[in-house]
């Protein structure tokens, strides 16, 4: 007789070789702005959107190996997308998803980096970010409700929020899945980054530093990466690095508005 545990495993198998998806719009205070669209690789001319152009034909994922190569930066041979989406700091931006697996539970996690010039034109190995949001279990185990079961719900749309200090500047948004469905064997993990470009304007004034190298953000072996999702468990650890300071001391402030007394 087969466990439940080992029929969800079985349909994450079997969605694993279908379509995933894609960022296909950025939304901001009702604006849309187009992603990238891996169709785009069969027009001549592309579009000029501010995602970055990616060679990930099928929708595909970068695996642990490669973690340490520029694959994991912003998806497979990334190049800089030719526009931005513009927003102010503290602007909320709705990132769209085409679709999403249901079985492909794992976090969401948004990264910042500074372009210190034109992002159209930078090159994604000097890029250092930051982690403002991140988003991984939200209740029960095995596998429990994750944050990618919220975009799901909310019609494949993740919701960010830039820091309202950040200082005007041209930014990557690195926004990423990790899906854990495969994750309880070494090299199981599945991470589907996708860069972006934003223009952001406002009157903020902290600017990024302390960050890192995507390429080092992550190891095979580290416990939010090897992760058994059919185990019975009560946290998972978010991978990465810790959350940047200006993003940490807004999420102070917001557990001290609802403390009750």
């Amino acid at each position: 007789m087969h466990t439940s545990a080992t029929l969800f495993a079985a349909g994450a198998m079997v969605a694993s070789v279908a379509a995933h998806g894609h960022v296909s719009a950025i939304v901001v205070n009702g604006k849309s702005f187009q992603g990238y669209d891996p169709s785009f690789s069969y027009q001549n001319p592309a579009p000029k959107v501010a995602g970055w152009t990616a060679q990930n034909l099928d929708n595909g994922f970068v695996e642990p190996n490669s973690f340490s190569s520029g694959d994991i930066i912003c998806h497979k041979e990334a190049k800089p997308g030719q526009a931005y989406v513009e927003a102010a700091a503290g602007d909320e931006l709705q990132i769209q998803w085409s679709t999403w697996p249901d079985s492909h539970k794992g976090p969401v996690i948004d990264y910042l980096a500074s372009c210190g010039g034109d992002c159209t034109t930078a090159d994604k190995t000097s890029l250092s970010f930051v982690k403002f949001q991140a988003k991984g279990l939200v209740s029960g185990s095995a596998p429990g409700t994750w944050a990618t079961d919220d975009l799901i719900s909310n019609n494949f749309t993740h919701t960010t929020t830039l820091p309202a200090s950040l200082a005007p500047g041209n930014y990557v948004l690195r926004h990423e899945i990790i899906a854990l469905h495969s994750a309880g064997q070494e090299n199981g993990a599945q991470a589907y980054p996708q860069c972006i470009n934003v223009k952001v304007t406002g009157s903020g004034s902290t600017e990024i530093s302390g960050g890192k190298k995507a390429t080092a953000f992550y190891t095979p072996t580290d416990p939010g990466i090897k992760f058994n999702l059919y185990t019975t468990f009560s946290e998972y650890p978010m991978p990465g690095p810790a959350l940047w300071s200006a993003a940490a001391a807004k999420v102070r402030r917001h557990m001290r508005d609802f403390r009750l007394f």
